[in-house]
């Protein structure tokens, strides 16, 4: 079957491409290809044709590539489906309007372990008895003949021995639940996974009973694609797959042991088809017991960034999917937030469509866990399912380099009650065991309902837990001991009895808009001294405030001068203020920096201040003699450790948004007069 493209393969995609995750240690390969052949589709085509003739005849994909084309290097002989994952989402980044050098798919090992994990075979942190099944093909010619009699003695017998589950089309004989399915299947790396464990655990069957359970799996996968050539490229893939572990016969009618290559492309077409999985009507009557899911990452406000009228394809897009009603006329999505980002609703939709008790496997951003937007989502998830599983890989591990972003995987049950979640975190990429699922010895939080409404409000974010033992109690034990203190913004509290809250804003600087009047610091210029983000110096616990224009000695090459001195219209507050620096580095230990500002300063947008009702600041000044003393005694409560473990664990990623300053704990001191920190 040859990959064609009917009509602009923009116009196929309206709902985004899928996320970019695999790591390639061949890059340069691709970027030659790129000279030999600029059509990628061309490109995925005549990749599809080596790999069918070298498993034809048996030989490495090297030797039926093209001649013209650069020659492949070792590292990507092993897995021909990792070459058309990866090329697949070159040519999806390149129709998105987005660079293929930036472009990844989601490697084969961690597809692997999510499967491993989700099938039981040995989930993370539980112990199984070892398979008795052995694959003969990894065993020497000589023991294979004792082999096959073990496996023929464990083998289940398809007439006799099949249990209620695999004659009622749950499952298969294999135990893979049905139906399996993808609503954004790509170039179907789940699926073919799902077949190679399928055929390493029918290996002692039969030939009778694997191609009959070959048939019950094929029969019973729902993958969709909003991508006609991904579902081309899926529907070959499968079909070679099959072919290479001895379930399809490539050439001929078949026999007791292979399906048919006619047959199996018939299964093939009804079980891989186009649509969107969004938007449309799911084209499978059964609901999948098993859904498991690499959604496109991709805010809408980012999609069609290539195509000509992509403003107006976005308003509709949005406006669409805010309006999607269902037979009985309740909203499709009823999690919409703020900028929404389509693995949301993915994810929303996916548990629609998976059956009671049936099981959602999904890779998604690890900001889902406590980012202000995914509040509505975690809650419908929580609320009205079992939520039991999360893998959380943080941003500064570059598990996935194609992603900017933390990577979770995250597993629930449809329908149920969350009691208790078992957050894995953070975990790097060693952690990850292609045959088992996670290491046991990786590091585990258990959240039980109680107690984690408790710290949560109930909006059910998952705090980020650093690695060691020690600080992960020093976190837990923060948390405990703030949760249910009054929060900074709250009215009526210790800190501000009148009825008008505090309030976080930012720098009335925009640097960008403002770009012209912002100038690097001159003394003998006249301006008002401009502050940002590096000019926030932190020297032990301690952080001030590290400027020209209040710190003389700092050398004239250094950065703090480069664009400190304000020449616009705009003038200084003429009071101190609260400021915090607005993003921090992830890998810093401190993630907050509360400093009092001067007077006749101006603030940058890279920073926000707090703005202190009347009754606070005549309070504080009443209290400590002056107002500057006062913010300075509010500024070191602010910067205390505990307050700065809290704002770490909750952070839903590098940005310091307001409504996470907002809404920290403000523990009341022993004394407003004198306290120790």
């Amino acid at each position: 079957m040859r990959l064609e493209a009917t009509v602009p393969f923009k116009e196929e995609t309206p709902v985004g491409s899928r996320v970019d995750i695999m790591v390639s240690d061949a890059s340069g390969w691709y970027a030659r290809l790129d000279r030999s052949c600029e059509n990628r589709i061309e490109q995925l085509d005549s990749w599809l044709d080596a790999w069918e003739e070298s498993i034809r005849h048996n030989i490495p994909i090297a030797a039926t590539m093209p001649s013209d084309w650069p020659t492949l290097p070792a590292g990507l002989l092993s897995n021909p489906g990792a070459v058309l994952d990866h090329m697949l989402a070159r040519y999806d980044a390149e129709i998105d309007g987005r660079s293929p050098r930036g472009a990844y798919a989601t490697p084969a090992r961690f597809a692997d372990a999510m499967l491993a994990d989700e099938l039981g075979e040995r989930g993370a942190g539980v112990s199984t008895q070892m398979p008795t099944d052995i694959s003969l093909a990894a065993l020497p010619p000589g023991f294979r003949a004792f082999a096959a009699q073990m496996n023929e003695a464990n083998s289940p017998e398809l007439d006799d021995d099949l249990d209620e589950a695999v004659l009622a089309g749950e499952k298969t004989a294999s135990g893979i639940p049905l139906p399996f399915a993808d609503p954004a299947v790509g170039a179907g790396l789940f699926p073919e996974r799902v077949l190679k464990v399928h055929s390493e655990r029918i290996d002692g069957m039969s030939d009778s009973a694997r191609k009959e359970d070959t048939i019950r799996l094929l029969s019973n996968m729902q993958l969709l694609d909003i991508s006609e050539i991904a579902v081309s490229c899926t529907r070959r893939r499968l079909l070679l797959v099959l072919a290479k572990s001895g379930l399809v016969d490539l050439d001929g009618p078949g026999d007791d042991s292979r399906i048919a290559r006619e047959e199996a492309e018939i299964l093939l077409d009804s079980s891989v088809q186009h649509g969107d999985a969004l938007r449309g009507i799911w084209p499978w009557n059964d609901e999948p017991r098993l859904l498991i899911c690499n959604p496109p990452w991709l805010r809408i406000k980012d999609r069609f960034r290539g195509h000509p009228d992509g403003s107006s394809l976005r308003k509709e897009l949005s406006r669409e999917l805010r309006s999607i009603t269902e037979d009985d006329g309740r909203l499709r999505f009823s999690t919409l937030l703020g900028n929404v980002n389509l693995y949301r609703l993915f994810l929303e939709r996916s548990l629609q469509l998976v059956s009671e008790g049936g099981r959602v496997r999904m890779i998604v951003p690890d900001s889902l866990l406590r980012e202000k937007s995914s509040v509505p989502l975690r809650k419908l998830i929580v609320e009205r399912n079992e939520w039991d599983s999360a893998w959380s890989f943080p941003e500064s591990q570059r598990v996935f380099p194609g992603v900017s972003q933390g990577v979770l995987v995250i597993g629930i049950t449809v329908g149920g009650e969350t009691s208790a979640l078992r957050s894995w975190g953070p975990l790097e990429s060693s952690d990850v065991l292609p045959s088992t699922g996670l290491d046991p010895k990786s590091p585990e939080l258990v959240l039980e309902r109680e107690i984690w409404s408790v710290w949560t409000d109930m909006n059910w974010a998952v705090p980020r837990m650093p690695r060691a033992e020690h600080e992960r109690r020093s976190v837990l034990k923060a948390i405990s001991q703030l949760a249910e203190l009054p929060r900074l913004s709250e009215e009526h509290n210790w800190l501000n009895p009148s009825g008008e809250p505090i309030r976080v804003r930012v720098g009335e600087i925009d640097q960008t808009t403002w770009s012209s009047d912002i100038r690097d610091w001159n003394p003998r210029s006249r301006g008002t001294p401009f502050i940002r983000g590096i000019h926030f110096n932190l020297d032990g616990s301690k952080v001030s405030i590290n400027h020209p224009g209040y710190n003389s000695s700092i050398p004239r090459d250094s950065l703090e001068r480069s664009q400190a001195l304000w020449k616009g219209p705009i003038e200084s507050r003429g009071v101190s203020r609260i400021a915090c620096q607005a993003i921090v580095n992830a890998q810093q230990n401190r993630r907050l920096r509360w400093v009092v500002v001067p007077p006749d300063c101006v603030l940058g947008n890279s920073v926000n201040f707090l703005e202190l009702p009347e009754a606070v600041l005549d309070s504080l000044a009443e209290q400590y003699g002056t107002l500057d003393d006062g913010l300075l005694w509010l500024a070191e409560h602010l910067n205390s450790d505990k307050l700065n473990l809290w704002s770490r664990a909750w952070a839903a990623n590098n940005n310091v948004n307001n409504y996470e300053i907002e809404n920290l704990p403000f523990p009341p001191p022993v004394s407003l007069a004198a306290i120790q920190l």
